[in-house]
């Protein structure tokens, strides 16, 4: 009986000392200014202003018989380097349709996402993303122009790459991919 009670009391104050070094009160910083909070307000379709651009993005980038129009544009001059049409997106090379990495295949870790490779199933880490990819963006972009043509363009420094539905009025263009037959 007293080993119980000795227990017990250890458990209640083990149990204070413990509540103790729970702090529930808001994160300050070392200059005293504490963690703001904001509600954010969503419109009529129940979204935020950033998750309405997404969605939007996603269906513009997903329209059937899209054409866009790339423009790389010279950071320095302002000169628009290369002009290309691009049927439907553009899109960077990082991205993929499996996951880059796997985590086992016997998902011993007893967490991720699984995934059919081949007959085998795998399991994952990364989350499929909202356009049914995995993966990364930039390194380089590609694309097809409006006459099938494959394009690939390696972004580096003092490039800006502009993609949009309607062409643009340029001064002139160093490049223009537009020009050249199509390929038999």
């Amino acid at each position: 009986m007293k080993k119980i009670f000795v227990v017990t009391m250890l458990v209640i104050v083990a149990g204070l000392i413990l509540a103790g070094c729970m702090d529930d009160r808001a994160p300050v910083s070392a200059s005293g200014v504490s963690k703001a909070e904001v509600k954010i307000p969503t419109g009529s379709d129940g979204l935020t202003a950033e998750q309405r651009n997404i969605r939007d993005r996603l269906i513009e980038d997903n329209k059937p018989g899209s054409v866009k129009h790339l423009y790389v544009i010279s950071a320095y001059s302002g000169q628009t380097i290369i002009y290309s049409t691009v049927r439907g997106k553009v899109t960077s090379g990082g991205k993929r349709l499996t996951p880059t990495k796997i985590t086992d295949t016997l998902n011993t870790t007893g967490s991720g996402f699984a995934i059919d490779i081949g007959p085998h199933r795998a399991y994952t880490q990364e989350v499929l993303q909202d356009d049914g990819t995995y993966g990364h963006s930039a390194e380089y972009l590609y694309w097809w122009d409006t006459k099938g043509v494959y394009h690939q363009h390696y972004v580096s420094g003092g490039q800006i790459v502009h993609v949009s539905n309607q062409p643009l009025a340029v001064k002139g263009i160093i490049i223009n991919m537009e020009i050249a037959p199509k390929p038999e």
